[in-house]
């Protein structure tokens, strides 16, 4: 399975990548849906906002009353953050559970508007942002939402900064134009790169030309934190079973090693990296067995000891 975290500022169009995800084919989990779900009539999720928020926050009915909620936390960082551990951790059980019921061979989106705020982008084998100007953004939220700028000001600086989302996005979709525009840009990034990197993870191979992408269609616009990025994800995979370290080998695009630690084997660090999406290849660095990405759009290399 391929799994993506798609993720983007408010009014940026993120929604609109995850509609045209489902079109496509892929399996979308919804963050915003399982968060309004958590905390539903009856559970513990809501009977826990009550307990930290207060009773005001319910409506005559007993559900939750969004808006006074909204108001409250995007004004405040710390209610915010409260609010957070609140619905985090079991919006994330409910994800995990959908994502254990897909195919073997789908490509899973979720769609997580915290992403980069909830340390996130590690856990998925490509992170995709849907950006787009401040300006333009505050204009979408004031004539479609009816917000002030005021709050429309808020709700933005409640969330992390481009700047933070370019650094963990491995595809960045720049929604500035028409919606045709960005359908186009991610149809494009599906079809000649999600696919077969998605046939490569079912078939446990690396891919095995990576010159046949046109990554200027979906590279990230800025990727000056491309390597910290690369080796926060390679870290998640092996956990403490090894450490990893960049290289800079002579004729090598982006290179690695993985370094076991006490009591932990080869084998260890290859089904952990195959579920990350690397599988070994002929190649050699320096006398040490050479794993791959099944990934079309990024020639990564990554040694190990055998």
């Amino acid at each position: 399975m391929l799994s993506l975290g798609l993720t983007g500022g408010i009014a940026a169009g993120k929604s609109l990548l995850s509609t045209r995800f489902r079109e496509l084919g892929a399996v979308v989990i919804d963050a915003d849906q399982l968060a309004r779900e958590v905390v539903a009539p009856g559970t513990q999720g809501l009977a826990a906002v009550v307990a930290h928020f207060g009773p005001e926050m319910l409506l005559p009915d007993g559900s939750l009353n969004r808006p006074s909620l909204g108001s409250r936390v995007f004004a405040d960082k710390a209610e915010l953050a409260a609010l957070n551990a609140i619905t985090h951790p079991l919006v994330r059980a409910a994800a995990a559970a959908l994502k254990a019921d897909a195919s073997p061979d789908a490509i899973v989106v979720q769609d997580i508007p915290l992403l980069v705020e909830s340390g996130q982008g590690p856990n998925f084998h490509l992170v995709v942002v849907a950006q787009a100007p401040q300006e333009l953004r505050l204009e979408r939220l004031i004539r479609d939402r009816g917000m002030s700028r005021e709050d429309a000001l808020a709700r933005i600086a409640a969330q992390a900064t481009d700047e933070q989302r370019a650094a963990v996005a491995d595809v960045v979709i720049v929604n500035d134009g028409t919606r045709d525009e960005a359908i186009a840009a991610l149809d494009v990034l599906w079809h000649e790169r999600l696919v077969p990197f998605a046939t490569n993870v079912a078939a446990g191979r690396a891919h095995a030309e990576h010159a046949d992408v046109d990554q200027s269609a979906h590279a990230p616009a800025s990727d000056d934190a491309g390597e910290a990025r690369l080796v926060a994800r390679l870290q998640h995979a092996v956990g403490e079973s090894a450490a990893v370290l960049a290289l800079h080998p002579e004729g090598y695009g982006p290179a690695f090693r993985v370094e076991p630690t006490a009591g932990n084997s080869a084998e260890t660090l290859l089904h952990a990296m195959a579920k990350a999406g690397f599988f070994p290849v002929a190649d050699a660095i320096e006398g040490h067995q050479v794993l791959a990405s099944a990934d079309p759009g990024q020639p990564l290399l990554i040694s190990y000891e055998s």
